[in-house]
């Protein structure tokens, strides 16, 4: 019974060509390695330059530095932020998604709009909560996916700070 339940949401979630409902999505190369402060076009950047050492993948209570954390979006994790007036319960949704995931970022994010933005390399998808079926589809479709210049790179062992 619950696998009939599942199919249609999954079909909800992602349109008739394997696309995903709602994802934007961008034309970033990478490899573009900057020190410092960057300023990104997007308010939530998907690409671009970066800084030459990635985020480690993992949940965090603070917000990232984006330089570290779309660098590790070029290795094919994706970034999963949310507003810090997030009801708990969602948050912990969330983490329940990404739980057992190697190339995933869970963070806070002050200056985005939606309840819940999921990034990766080339591609955004803003959410109302935490149970929308696009959640584990997004999940699915970019971690560790041929869209990121340098899938299946490391996403430990480099940057864990937090701002």
């Amino acid at each position: 019974m619950k696998r009939l339940l599942l199919i249609p949401l999954l079909l909800t979630a992602c349109g008739t060509s394997g696309t995903i409902d709602g994802v934007k999505t961008y034309a970033y190369e990478g490899g573009d390695h900057q020190e410092g402060r960057i300023a990104y076009k997007e308010t939530h950047p998907v690409g671009g330059p970066h800084n030459a050492q990635w985020q480690n993948c993992g949940v965090y209570t603070q917000d990232l530095y984006p330089e570290y954390a779309v660098h590790s979006l070029e290795h094919g994790a994706v970034w999963v932020t949310y507003r810090p007036d997030l009801k708990p319960s969602e948050v912990q949704a969330l983490q329940a998604a990404l739980d057992g995931r190697t190339h995933t970022l869970l963070s806070p994010r002050r200056d985005q709009t939606a309840p819940i933005v999921m990034t990766a390399w080339n591609a955004q998808l803003e959410l109302e909560q935490a149970s929308d079926a696009r959640v584990s589809a997004f999940v699915q479709k970019y971690e560790q996916a041929s869209t990121a210049p340098e899938a299946g790179a490391s996403c430990s062992g480099a940057y864990r700070e937090t701002q």
